[in-house]
């Protein structure tokens, strides 16, 4: 795991400082997260376990223990109370972060969890997984809210809409769905984005609706999802961590620090911190 501190105050230079190492997993790290102050990360490794550290010290703050096989994703809620993690082991597990204790343990996917994202109201926890369907739960209970059917193959990404209202859910069938929350309905209704040719690896929405995709055609698709319109394509990914300027299409900057395939990457809520994830261990 590595963190550079990022000079983001002229757009055009991007400085790339000193890189530190969080280097206690017996794993590969396949997921980090900050938390909403950016005083705390999260890494989810191959060992089982979530890491809590603290950003700038880059101490080892808690070790969470629970899970039976390889941590695939992980996050914070918005409100920084909750921690939800997801495993091999076809389960999620919510943790309160006072107390670094287990919560709930949420049951309901048939094979690996690669997925887990919280509603912006910190309410919903979806998650997605190799059985093809995604689930939304409800944070207090742990009850089953919406089961997702409608991709091909596995789900490998999801992130809610700033309005909670639909969630989006990237496939290895090389398509983005957009599900609408808003139905009391069983059956949630969904339309598709295409626009990739390879597995989709990683979504992400900004704060005004606009959604971003990841995928292993090494492209990046910047979609408005309401009128399925594709603005912006950024393209020739050839290294593993490219920072882009999404207003111009432009990559700001290579970094070549790492060591081996970068399973994750990720921002400071501040944009002053990049984080990013490898195959190694130290």
């Amino acid at each position: 795991m590595e963190w550079a501190p990022m000079n983001i105050r002229a757009p055009t230079r991007l400085a790339v400082g000193r890189v530190r190492f969080y280097g206690q997993h017996h794993g590969e790290v396949n997921c980090s997260a900050f938390s909403p102050d950016g005083r705390t990360l999260l890494t989810a490794s191959d060992d089982g376990c979530v890491y809590v550290w603290g950003t700038k010290s880059g101490r080892l703050l808690w070790r969470l223990a629970g899970h039976r096989g390889p941590v695939k994703s992980c996050c914070f809620s918005p409100d920084g109370r909750l921690i939800a993690s997801s495993s091999s082991d076809h389960s999620i597990r919510l943790w309160d972060v006072a107390r670094s204790k287990c919560l709930h343990v949420l049951k309901g996917h048939q094979r690996s969890v690669e997925t887990v994202s919280f509603s912006p109201d910190s309410k919903q926890l979806a998650s997605g997984g190799w059985d093809k369907r995604a689930i939304v739960w409800e944070v207090q209970s742990g009850r089953r809210v919406h089961l997702l059917v409608g991709h091909c193959d596995s789900i490998q990404s999801s992130d809610f809409s700033p309005t909670s209202d639909s969630l989006a859910t990237g496939s290895w069938d090389s398509t983005v769905h957009i599900w609408d929350l808003r139905a009391s309905t069983p059956v949630v209704s969904y339309h598709n984005l295409e626009g990739h040719t390879g597995n989709i690896s990683c979504l992400c929405y900004s704060a005004s609706g606009l959604l971003a995709s990841g995928s292993w055609d090494k492209t990046i698709c910047v979609w408005k999802p309401t009128t399925n319109n594709l603005p912006l394509q950024l393209k020739g990914h050839t290294i593993w961590v490219k920072v882009w300027d999404c207003l111009t299409g432009k990559c700001l900057e290579t970094l070549k620090g790492m060591l081996d395939v970068a399973h994750a990457c990720i921002f400071t809520p501040d944009g002053k911190l990049l984080v990013s994830g490898a195959a190694v261990t130290r």
